[in-house]
């Protein structure tokens, strides 16, 4: 195997791409169909979305332990016909601010298993931590920060079993250092957790958001005859 072809790995976890796509009129929908299949088959795990809104007709989000056949993906897509009206690049993690959290669920976060069923409401969007002078995030001492953090994660606790929240880290790879993707029971949910944990400190005084994203989880057979 040559240099330029190794794996390209993260030492833990998994490497994350949301891709938002249009489509064109070289749109086709058994070669879009192909593109999620042959990923599959290659050991990516994809989950596709009909989206609503002006921002795109398709969300395809995928995991991956290497992010070659991130790529591959990324170019099939393409090649059937959709263009790529934004994209956002990240990592599974575990938050520095997860010590003493069961090994059974860090590895949930690190490796998660989606879509989690029964829960086809999904949205997306990137976040950042303020760096203002009087809002700046990396200043806190880390005991102050762990515990907005604690506060900011008991909020978010009391819609388990409606919502499931995938945060992965993208400091260094793309705009924000976050992205959060949210799985729900129905569209409310989004708007509950979001509008509620938005109060806690940790969001409401150094949070920045980029654009939300919107849609419903869709096999890809139903949703390539659908856009």
């Amino acid at each position: 195997m040559s240099a330029n072809s190794e794996p390209m790995s993260p030492s833990a976890g998994l490497a994350v791409i949301h891709l938002f796509c249009k489509t064109t009129p070289a749109y086709d929908p058994e070669a879009f169909v192909g593109a999620v299949k042959n990923a599959e088959n290659a050991g990516v795990s994809v989950v596709t979305v009909a989206m609503l809104g002006h921002k795109s007709d398709v969300a395809v989000m995928a995991t991956s332990a290497d992010m070659r056949p991130l790529k591959s993906l990324q170019t099939a897509l393409q090649h059937a016909g959709l263009s790529i009206a934004d994209s956002y690049v990240s990592l599974t993690e575990v938050s520095e601010y997860a010590k003493g959290v069961p090994q059974e669920m860090l590895n949930a976060r690190l490796y998660p298993q989606l879509p989690p069923p029964g829960k086809n409401a999904w949205c997306f969007y990137p976040m950042s931590k303020r760096r203002e002078p009087e809002q700046n995030w990396f200043t806190l001492p880390f005991e102050k920060r762990s515990e907005l953090m604690m506060e900011h994660g008991k909020s978010g606790r009391t819609f388990a079993g409606r919502v499931v929240q995938v945060v992965t880290g993208s400091a260094g790879l793309d705009d924000y250092e976050w992205g959060v993707t949210l799985f729900a029971v129905n569209p409310v949910d989004l708007k509950e957790v979001v509008y509620t944990m938005r109060f806690d400190e940790a969001s409401a005084v150094y949070a920045e958001f980029g654009p939300f994203y919107t849609g419903m989880v869709t096999p890809v057979e139903q949703l390539a005859q659908q856009i």
